[in-house]
């Protein structure tokens, strides 16, 4: 498969003829164009998880609806095809897309009103920055380069925000994203504040990023 500008108008037409769904041939965008492994992933309607999972004490609903991977879904690893997506997809139909967090990023995460003020004085400031998404319950998520929920609080610490409270978090090794146009939780889709570019490049070091995420992440607190 030919992943190039070109490629991606194949993924997409591709889909169209063979009725692929939109998480398929976004899946396979994400494996093929930017080199991420993928996961189908649970989907919630009617405020029931697709899992079939019940709470912890056995009973009410799973504690992540619509929000983890499906049990038994394979990780779809960087470098896959349009049908090779498509044949792990068939195996879980309506799955949305999710992305293993911790191999090829980490994830910086903010409430969306401190995210998209942060994203503008960064583009401003001509920092490199890689794509960023915003969920549905209104929480921004920056990509960048693995290490980042490992050193998060040295991170803060030297930069003086140690002690304050703010609405910031790392999301490292063994945790997942829904990517879009994935539903999340029920609540909608996810979408892209600033989507991947057509050449892959290495997401930022999180110690760029930080300093402004943190300023704004406190500034919206208050």
């Amino acid at each position: 498969m030919d992943f190039t500008i070109g490629g991606i108008r194949d993924i997409r037409s591709g889909s169209r003829r063979r009725g692929r769904t939109d998480e398929c041939t976004a899946a396979a965008e994400f494996t093929g164009l930017w080199g991420w492994d993928v996961v189908p992933g649970a989907r919630a309607t009617g405020g029931c998880c697709s899992c079939g999972r019940t709470g912890a004490d056995g009973r009410g609903r799973c504690g992540a609806r619509g929000a983890h991977p499906l049990e038994g879904a394979p990780v779809i690893p960087a470098g896959s095809t349009l049908d090779e997506v498509a044949r792990a997809w068939a195996r879980f139909p309506g799955a949305t897309v999710m992305l293993p967090v911790g191999r090829s990023f980490d994830v910086l995460e903010v409430g969306a009103t401190a995210g998209r003020r942060a994203l503008v004085r960064l583009e401003r400031m001509g920092l490199p920055l890689g794509p960023v998404t915003l969920t549905p319950d209104h929480r921004a998520q920056f990509l960048v380069a693995p290490g980042a929920a490992e050193g998060l609080p040295r991170l803060l610490y030297r930069m003086g925000w140690d002690g304050a409270a703010l609405d910031l978090r790392a999301l490292g090794p063994g945790d997942h994203v829904t990517a879009p146009p994935s539903d999340r939780g029920g609540l909608g889709p996810v979408r892209w504040l600033r989507a991947p570019g057509l050449d892959p490049a290495r997401p930022p070091q999180a110690h760029l990023l930080l300093g402004t995420l943190a300023y704004a992440a406190h500034r919206s607190d208050r």
